[in-house]
């Protein structure tokens, strides 16, 4: 049995020969990348490891990596400031998002996180969705049964589609909400707010009530911690 990292990466690229596009060991811990058409076999290969068998799985996310790199946060000597720029896609006007949602790379990923007991490891697995308009994986839930609501959080949050799942629908959000929050193009600023109407006995959509604000201080102090070495008295 398998009890290291650098034994079970040398493994793995054995009986995933042709599969896995990248290897990589950080924090005492390996994260394989695979095809998306391999996504299910190469589960069910884990799963089923004679050296390794990773029995359970912890945990399955999404990714999306449209504005990846990008950041509004700005750290000075004088203060902080937080999404003062406005220049990420959540941030803007539609008009303005509908031009900066164009993605050159594979922007829509899944990410498993694995746990073999019988080898005391875990493991990353990740894989892009080929299309970008339309990301979809193959369900694993025939192979860990605990993927069953990860998928339809990642299907409601993300929007990818997991094939052959046996109820992909919405787990988080409202029966009629429309879009996925958790895309970097969705806007952080709503504009529909939603409450129970007693009168009428169901849920109500109306316009949003609050307004939209950015979270800057409106007084800077002195603070020694961050000013200049040889302004700091001794």
């Amino acid at each position: 049995m398998i009890k290291t990292v650098e034994a079970l990466q040398e493994y793995l690229n054995d009986i995933l020969v042709g599969k896995i596009q990248s290897s990589k060991i950080a924090f005492n811990e390996l994260t394989i990348e695979v095809k998306p058409d391999d996504w299910l076999t190469v589960s069910v290969a884990l799963r089923d490891s004679s050296q390794a068998p990773f029995e359970q799985l912890i945990d399955l996310c999404a990714v999306d990596y449209l504005a990846y790199g990008d950041v509004e946060w700005e750290t000075k000597n004088e203060g902080f400031s937080r999404g003062v720029s406005g220049q990420t896609a959540s941030r803007l006007d539609f008009d303005q998002v509908l031009e900066t949602t164009e993605y050159d790379g594979q922007r829509y990923a899944v990410v498993m996180h694995l746990l073999s007991i019988a080898s005391n490891l875990r493991l990353r697995v990740k894989a892009y969705c080929n299309d970008n308009d339309f990301p979809s994986l193959d369900s694993v839930v025939e192979v860990w049964s605990s993927a069953n609501w990860y998928e339809r959080e990642a299907f409601d949050l993300f929007g990818i589609l997991f094939r052959n799942h046996p109820d992909l629908r919405r787990i988080l959000t409202d029966y009629g909400f429309v879009g996925h929050p958790f895309r970097k193009d969705f806007p952080l600023v709503g504009h529909v707010e939603m409450r129970y109407d007693e009168d009428k006995g169901r849920v109500v959509y109306e316009p949003v009530t609050i307004e939209s604000r950015v979270l800057t201080p409106r007084v800077v102090r002195d603070d020694q911690r961050f000013a200049p070495a040889d302004e700091v008295d001794d």
